[in-house]
């Protein structure tokens, strides 16, 4: 401790004033502490003060020199380049020295804070990343979502983990009917799932429409599950039959469009096959299978079997009925029905099917339907058209099946 006598000021060295922040205003943050304690080539001048800055109109005053045998000419020099080094780290500018002085260049700018993309960035990485993969089988209209990995999972439990699982929805239209989902890990940040979901009777136009929505959640077993982040994926950037891997950062929630017109709400799909018989002269329907349907029972699955109409039914002769089947939601049917009808009156008619929940003591609810016809449109009209033109050939199609059919009677 260093004792002085009364009334005797103290020296402050120029470090510790430097150290001190002696302006009013606001803080500003220090990057580095070194900024304080600034290093020189040649060592700090012994006799350097920090200086206040001038007023613009005030005389230039020369600047301080060191005792010592130094000339003239190089000294003054040297302190005045060393001091104003040290006020050039705090923004401050020294007062001009006399004479004509080598210009220099202007002193680099304070490097800016960085910016907001970067930190939107930072929070993206921290709900974690995704790696999976997508492949569109054109041929068995199957779209294959191979879920590999996750890394740096958002811890959401008290125990700094989380329970992550992914599940899959189709955009738009997305209902329980076609959302897919993986096993449950427990207690990791780091999951590796090596899991493959698959969506059947995807179509060409599907691919062109729907959008993949990825999101990785976190089961409670108490209480709601909860969201950790997701990725959505258009499926037109996928080549049939070409598999794509991804690895990409998790969002966070984006809205679903709500304006949807809900009486297109997808209830799930149908495999259908037509053919026009030359032999028997009717229209043979087959009911090859159905996947990812409603769930209409409380135990999560639907006790479906199907219902077709050729219309317009005068004579209410033309409706035919599949075989019930009990706790599925992907019902394997194969069966075929005939409708004796010449080929020509077939572009006045129209195929009605109707998907059914069974159910004992009670109505049978109604799943979903799809109508297909001269009045159809998309793959409705084209595989009605592509069976009239080609007797005798057999053409299987996929079709999405509706919550709404235009004059539908909907109780069975």
């Amino acid at each position: 401790m260093t004792l002085r006598r009364r009334g005797e000021k103290a020296t402050i060295s120029i470090q510790e004033h430097m150290a001190i922040d002696v302006c009013p205003g606001p803080i500003r943050p220090i990057k580095q502490i070194s900024d304080y304690f600034p290093r020189f080539p040649r060592g700090l001048p012994p006799t350097a003060t920090p200086r206040a800055t001038a007023p613009p109109d005030a005389p230039a005053r020369p600047p301080a020199t060191s005792a010592g045998p130094r000339s003239p000419s190089d000294g003054g020099r040297d302190d005045d380049e060393d001091v104003d080094q040290l006020f050039g780290a705090y923004g401050a500018s020294p007062s001009p020295s006399p004479g004509p002085s080598p210009s220099r260049p202007p002193a680099k700018p304070p490097e800016d804070e960085p910016d907001a993309d970067g930190y939107e960035s930072d929070d993206c990485t921290a709900l974690g990343t995704l790696d999976f993969s997508l492949l569109y089988d054109q041929e068995n209209s199957a779209l294959h979502c191979s879920i590999s990995k996750a890394k740096g999972l958002k811890p959401m439990d008290h125990n700094g983990l989380a329970d992550p699982y992914v599940k899959l929805h189709l955009l738009p239209g997305a209902s329980k009917a076609n959302k897919l989902r993986t096993k449950t890990l427990r207690n990791t940040l780091n999951p590796t799932w090596n899991e493959t979901l698959t969506y059947y009777g995807i179509t060409d136009e599907d691919m062109i429409r729907k959008t993949l929505r990825i999101s990785v959640c976190d089961e409670d077993k108490f209480r709601h599950n909860e969201f950790i982040g997701e990725t959505r994926v258009p499926l037109k950037k996928l080549k049939p039959n070409h598999t794509k891997t991804f690895s990409i950062c998790l969002e966070k929630q984006l809205p679903v469009d709500k304006a949807e017109d809900k009486s297109l709400e997808e209830r799930g799909r149908i495999l259908i096959s037509l053919k026009y018989s030359s032999q028997k002269q009717g229209l043979l329907v087959g009911i090859v299978r159905c996947a990812h349907l409603a769930a209409m029972d409380a135990n999560g699955y639907s006790d479906p079997y199907v219902k077709t109409y050729l219309k317009p039914d005068v004579d209410k002769k033309s409706k035919h009925k599949t075989a019930v089947k009990k706790k599925t939601l992907n019902p394997e049917f194969n069966e075929e029905f005939c409708y004796e009808i010449k080929h020509g009156d077939l572009a006045k008619k129209s195929l009605e099917v109707t998907v059914w929940d069974y159910d004992i003591g009670k109505s049978n609810d109604f799943i979903g339907g799809v109508v297909l016809g001269i009045n159809a449109k998309g793959e409705r009209l084209k595989h009605w058209f592509d069976c009239l033109k080609n007797k005798d050939k057999r053409i299987e199609r996929w079709h999405t099946l509706t919550n709404e059919l235009p004059g539908a009677v909907l109780s069975d």
